[in-house]
């Protein structure tokens, strides 16, 4: 079958599989993504659906070898080394990439193992399927991750999308006032835009979230998560500050809900991210459930291949909070930024997008 040309994304989740099959073995990070060579999984098996009726399942049992089942068929055996070896080999290629690309020296090797595709769909939060051995407690349990790879710059943890906006009312304006400011069109003009409503005497003042469904999602999060990422995005818009610990540390500062002390907004909004990064879509209505059950798997610039398993949960958190940071998408495509009335009162939509930091 060929792959065809596909993004740093696609390829990533192969060469994360390969990574996989070739150690045996899925170590945890700490907060700063430094491997933690005392905490390590062995993996047993890892599955791939390929499609409705077809099942690869990759058996680590056997030390240095990986046996390959397609339907509870045996198909072949192939030493872990060989992996590790494809592993070095396709990292550089898939470094060096741009834009799509493709491989076929990959491809070759992905019908070897009997794979029809590289990565998951786009839709599926769980990217990889792993039956995990756990030399504390004895037991093994099939769990899904999530994959975020560096290897093609900075993922984004949530995309930006028209149910990603933020409602704010904004008081005190005119009609020849709301048109000069939509008026503007500079390179900056979010900003200047923003500053032009508090020039004129405006005041911008959060309402809701443009979606009833990431309301919703937020509020399982906590009754009070839509209220914090509003002061959050719009301080955020006014400043152009993006670094996430820095907004919350003046969301802190400020206390603008009065909170009885510190500590609040940032314990909420790692929820928050970690809601995002295991399952938590803006547009889908989310039960509250990780859909990512074991955690998340991150391919790091040098190649390596490190996990926070929610074991850890903690430490997840903290890696979130400390390495995402806001980034403004395009105001056309998910109209936002421009000032509009709506039964005698004027509004404007503020975007939210998060990514993470480049490493």
């Amino acid at each position: 079958m060929i792959i065809g040309s596909k993004n740093k994304g696609d390829w990533s989740e192969f060469y994360v599989l390969l990574y996989l099959l070739g150690t045996g073995r899925l170590y945890a990070a700490d907060e700063k993504l430094q491997r933690m060579d005392r905490y390590h999984f062995p993996i047993k098996k890892i599955y791939r659906k390929e499609a409705a009726d077809e099942r690869i399942v990759f058996d680590l049992g056997t030390a240095g070898s990986v046996e390959i089942y397609f339907n509870d068929e045996f198909k072949k055996r192939i030493p872990a080394d060989t992996f590790r070896g494809w592993a070095r080999s396709f990292l550089p290629r898939i470094t060096a990439g741009v834009g799509s690309f493709s491989i076929p020296e990959a491809e070759e090797k992905l019908n070897s193992i009997y794979c029809k595709r590289l990565a998951a769909p786009s839709t599926d939060i769980t990217d990889i399927k792993m039956q995990l051995h756990d030399p504390i407690t004895g037991l093994e349990q099939i769990m899904g991750f999530s994959i975020k790879s560096y290897l093609g710059g900075a993922p984004t943890l949530l995309n930006a999308s028209g149910a990603t906006n933020f409602v704010y009312e904004i008081i005190g304006l005119n009609d020849r006032d709301i048109e000069s400011i939509n008026a503007i069109e500079t390179r900056a003009k979010i900003q200047e835009r923003i500053q032009a409503i508090t020039a004129k005497g405006g005041i911008i003042v959060f309402r809701k979230p443009a979606s009833s469904v990431f309301l919703g999602n937020l509020m399982m999060i906590d009754s009070l998560m839509e209220e914090i990422m509003g002061h959050l995005i719009l301080y955020s818009y006014q400043t152009n500050e993006l670094d996430c610990t820095k907004l919350i540390r003046h969301l802190e500062e400020v206390n603008p809900i009065g909170y009885p002390r510190k500590g609040y907004y940032g314990y909420k909004f790692k929820k928050f991210l970690c809601a995002k990064a295991l399952g938590m879509d803006p547009a889908e209505v989310w039960n509250g459930v990780d859909d990512a059950n074991g955690g998340y798997i991150v391919a790091k610039t040098d190649g390596e291949v490190v996990a926070y398993h929610l074991y850890n949960r903690d430490k997840f958190e903290q890696y979130l909070f400390e390495n995402t940071r806001l980034e403004r998408a395009s105001t056309v495509k998910h109209d936002y930024a421009k000032i509009y009335k709506e039964k005698d009162k004027t509004y404007i939509k503020l975007n939210l997008q998060i990514r993470f930091k480049e490493r």
